[in-house]
Formats: structure tokens, C-alpha cells, sequence
């Protein structure tokens, strides 16, 4: 199977093509200010680096920054207005109430607090009244949101009330657009609601995108099937990114890892992923980033959806360096710039990159950088600066390889924090990589009661059994489906022996090739 993957960065849009595990060709191309004419120039570039016909392409993998990108620039948000099912009780803290007020205008938005919900034992805070429903869902209409979610206090414990109130404004309002908590957040009603707003912002600009890469595929020639990567690492399909956006915000610095892993052969290791803005850290275990275990901001908004545990700072091959006091790296890039603004391109603008040049740790450009009496102080504000975030990436004091990646990895030193860096063969198209060999997941997450009826071994054999059907409906070949993580959580509030129990299964793409 063919596959070409793509991910686009702020800087740079990676593409690459592999054929199974075989990597035929790649490219870096500069984002563009449209990102479209980037990734067009990009996915053209590898195709005839790796002399592969359009034609013989069984399936396109995207990585973007779109959606994140839109919800930090408060930017393309639709209006948005939540309904929350709680009353007469979960009124004491309101929807909005720890949001920036700049995003919340970004996106209008507005809330209704209706009848219903569940106390955390499962049983009915007070039953649904759709009059009520329906009636704030029209007030809202009416102030322009046309987008709504929907939030059900202990949803987690019992989704049939969200489901239920889908139904109902289904019938009743069929021009609105719908999300639900239960399909995006975990435990905790705030961070679970904020997802949801979240997602339930993006949609039209997810059906924008989506219906953009589309008519970018017509112009390449590309009749396959087109692909999403997650927040995991794994696939999600186009149609499902239209409803979930979110899942994607997370993409970019988890290609990275998910290539790192790839090209290095090391499916444990720390990861410094090196771009031209920024520079991500994380961790890989059994090839996969370890995910963040507790709550998330997401653009200064606290949520609960998976994501990777990933550092980030404002270090990449663009930052702009001051070499006189006090010195300083970043956070400001020239970013795509960097060709036309960096000393050892005849630039005006001193550079990580010119730095890295004149302390001998890569050959690029085609002009030395001019002599500093501060390179040594600067390279070693450079180290410290990564080394820190390595440090504080480290799960154990075990000694773990350090995998160097990105466009930028030229400017990092041979070891890191005591561990050896090492940067494999076409480590700064590793995004691209990554997309390219993403799996197939399927996630469950149900809380079961263990009695006599089931035991704990049997309650999560039967979820596994669920999460390997859902991972096959996605187009994972059953004979490749493996458990990734297995979790099972004893809800101590809940009368009897009830588990939380989440079970990942990963999964090769099957697809009819042409």
C-alpha cells in the first residue's frame, strides 16, 4: 500500500511517500499563508522525488494545524451556545466561568441551564423536559448560534440523557448543529462541557477544511480514501473530523514522536521534536506518546479529551537571537522567513540557526555567520534550554536514548541531559512519517458494575471485545489489533463494585488498493 503523508507546520509542510515500511521520497516545502498552495507544493515535490504516479496512491494522511491554530487566534469560531442539564441542582458554577473573555467573544458564546442530569450514583438528578430543551435551544437559535452542545452532569456515568436531548432537537430544530459531551471529554463536568464548546465552534471551519483538501485531491489526482491523524497517533476519517474536530488539535507534535519512533527502531525513548518556531518534548512508550494524565489547557481553556503530555518552548531553527545583554533565544521566529532572513542566507536577522552554523554543529546556507564573542554563552543558553525541558519530560531516572527530530535537530548537541542524542535517517520529515504509518484505533470507555453476573476479567474482555469492533468499522485489519492500553478504575462513589475501565486497541489500515 502507498501511502502519502502530510503534516503541516507553522514553518514548514512536511510530505513523504512510503510503500508499507519503505520510505520511497519526501519534502520539506514552506507553509504558506493559505496553507493549501503549501501542501499542494509539497504532496507534487514528493511524489516526484519518490517518481510515484498519483495514480498509484492508495490512501493520503493529514496532519493540521487548522483547528488549534483557529481556536489560539480566535479566528473562522462559529457562535456557539451550550446547554447544560442540571437543574434544579449544578447551577453553582456557570458554563464560561474560568474562559478567556477574548475567546469567549471570539465565539459569541452563550448558555441555557435546563431540567435534568444525573447525581453521581447514576440515578436522575430530575427527568428531561423537552418543552424546556427546546425552548432554550430556540433562544439561542434565535440570538445566532448554530451550533450547540450539550453538556449532562455525570454523562460519563449515563450518556442516555445527552442522546436523548440530541433526539429531541434533532425532530424539533433540524437546522442546528449538535455536539455532545459524552463524545469528546472524561470525568469532570467543566472540563468535559469546555471540550465540547470547543468542538462545537470548529465544525463549520472542520467542513471548510475537509471540503478544501478535497478539491486539493481532485487537483493532484488523487482518487484515494483521505485520512486525518488524531491526537493518539492513529486515523480518524474525514467525515468524522467534520463532527470531531478536536480530536486533531494535538497532531503535529504526536506525528512527530509516532516518526521518531519509526525511523529511530526505539519504541521507548525521550523525543525533541526541533521546528522552526518551536521546539516539543515528549515521551514514546511502545512507540506511541504517552498521553497527558490529568486535564489539559487547551488556549488558555481547561478540557479533558486525550492529548499528548508535551512540553513546548519558543526554540526553533527561526528564533531570533540577541547577541549583546542580556543575550536571548526566542520565542520570536522568523518562521517561514527563514530562508530569506538569516545571516547565512545574506539575511538582516541573527538566528538559532546562525548560531548553530558558526559553532560547527551543521553546514547550512551559503554565507558564514558573522563572529560573536558570545557563541559559547549563547550555545549553552541553547542546551539549557532544551535540557530543562528534557529533564522535566523524564518519567524515571532509567537511561533512555534522546530522539533528535525536525528541521531544527541540527542545532542540538550529541547528548542531552546525560542521554545520548540520536538522530536518525530523515528525522526532519518525521511528521510526515508519522501520518504516513498511523494506525487504526478504537477507544471505549464504560463504567461496568462487577457482581455475580461478571467479573472484573470478564468486564474487560467484553469492552476489549467492543474496542476491537470499533477499530475494524474504522479499517483496521483484524489480524493486525493489539492492545495498547488497558485501564480499569474502581468508582468508589457508586453504589457496588463499579469499574471505570478504558481500553485502547490499535490496528494496520486495511484498504482495497487500486
Amino acid at each position: 500500500m502507498i501511502r502519502v503523508g502530510v503534516d503541516v507546520g507553522g514553518t514548514n509542510t512536511d510530505a513523504v511517500i512510503m510503500e508499507g515500511k519503505k520510505y520511497l521520497g519526501g519534502i520539506k516545502c514552506p507553509t504558506t499563508p493559505d496553507i493549501l498552495t503549501g501542501v499542494e507544493n509539497s504532496i507534487r515535490g514528493a511524489l516526484t522525488e519518490a517518481k510515484t504516479n498519483p495514480s498509484k496512491v492508495d490512501v493520503l494522511i493529514v496532519g493540521t494545524t487548522h483547528f488549534v491554530n483557529a481556536l489560539v487566534q480566535r479566528t473562522n469560531l462559529a457562535k456557539t451556545g451550550l446547554i447544560r442539564l442540571c437543574l434544579p441542582s449544578g447551577s453553582s458554577i456557570l458554563p464560561f466561568a474560568d474562559w478567556p473573555k477574548s475567546l469567549i467573544d471570539g465565539m459569541g458564546g452563550l448558555s441555557r441551564l435546563v431540567k435534568g442530569g444525573y447525581e453521581m450514583d447514576g440515578s436522575e438528578i430530575s427527568q428531561l423536559d423537552p418543552e424546556e430543551l427546546i425552548n432554550a435551544a430556540k433562544e439561542l437559535s434565535n440570538l445566532g448560534c448554530k451550533q450547540i452542545a450539550i453538556s449532562s452532569v455525570f454523562a460519563t456515568v449515563r450518556g442516555d440523557m445527552e442522546q436523548e436531548a440530541l433526539e429531541i432537537l434533532t425532530k424539533a430544530l433540524p437546522n442546528l448543529s449538535i455536539t455532545l459531551s459524552k463524545s469528546i471529554g472524561g470525568m469532570g463536568l467543566l472540563e468535559r462541557e469546555n471540550a465540547a464548546i470547543i468542538n462545537a465552534s470548529l465544525k463549520p471551519l472542520a467542513s471548510e477544511v475537509v471540503d478544501s483538501f478535497k478539491l486539493l485531491q481532485d487537483n493532484l489526482k488523487l482518487s484515494c480514501p483521505m485520512f486525518f491523524t488524531r491526537n493518539d497517533g492513529t486515523l480518524i476519517e474525514a467525515a468524522e473530523v467534520i463532527e470531531l474536530p478536536v480530536l486533531t488539535f494535538a497532531c503535529g507534535p504526536t506525528n512527530s514522536m509516532r516518526g521518531a519512533a519509526f525511523l529511530s527502531g526505539l519504541n521507548n525513548a525521550l523525543v525533541v521534536d526541533v521546528g522552526g518556531t518551536t521546539t516539543d518534548v515528549g515521551e514514546v512508550k511502545d512507540g506511541f506518546p504517552r498521553l497527558a494524565g490529568t486535564s489539559v489547557m487547551v488556549a488558555d481553556v481547561r478540557t479533558n479529551f486525550s492529548m499528548p503530555d508535551v512540553i513546548s518552548i519558543g526554540l526553533g531553527g527561526g528564533s531570533i537571537v540577541s547577541s549583546v545583554d542580556p543575550l536571548s533565544i526566542g520565542p520570536v521566529s522568523v518562521g517561514h522567513e527563514l530562508p530569506q532572513r538569516a545571516k547565512v542566507f545574506n539575511g538582516d536577522t541573527l538566528t538559532a540557526t546562525d548560531i548553530a552554523v558558526a559553532a560547527g554543529r551543521c553546514e547550512i546556507g551559503d554565507k558564514k555567520p558573522p563572529s560573536l564573542s558570545s557563541l559559547d554563552q549563547l550555545i549553552e543558553i541553547m542546551d539549557k534550554m532544551i535540557s530543562d525541558k528534557v529533564a522535566r519530560a523524564r518519567t524515571s531516572n532509567t537511561v533512555i536514548p534522546v530522539i533528535g527530530v525536525g528541521g531544527g535537530s541540527v542545532m542540538m548537541p550529541s547528548k542531552v541531559d546525560g542521554l545520548e542524542v540520536i538522530c536518525p535517517p530523515h528525522n526532519d520529515l518525521a511528521n510526515a512519517v508519522g501520518a504516513a504509518i498511523a494506525q487504526v484505533s478504537g477507544q471505549v470507555s464504560r463504567v461496568v458494575l462487577v457482581d455475580g453476573n461478571i467479573d472484573r476479567d470478564s468486564a474487560i474482555k467484553e469492552v476489549t471485545e467492543e474496542a476491537k469492533k470499533l477499530a475494524v468499522a474504522r479499517y483496521a485489519d483484524p489480524k493486525t489489533i493489539s492492545v495498547l492500553t488497558v485501564s480499569d478504575i474502581p468508582l468508589s462513589y457508586l453504589p457496588g463494585n463499579n469499574l471505570l475501565i478504558n481500553v485502547t486497541v490499535v490496528g494496520d489500515l486495511l484498504m482495497e488498493t487500486n
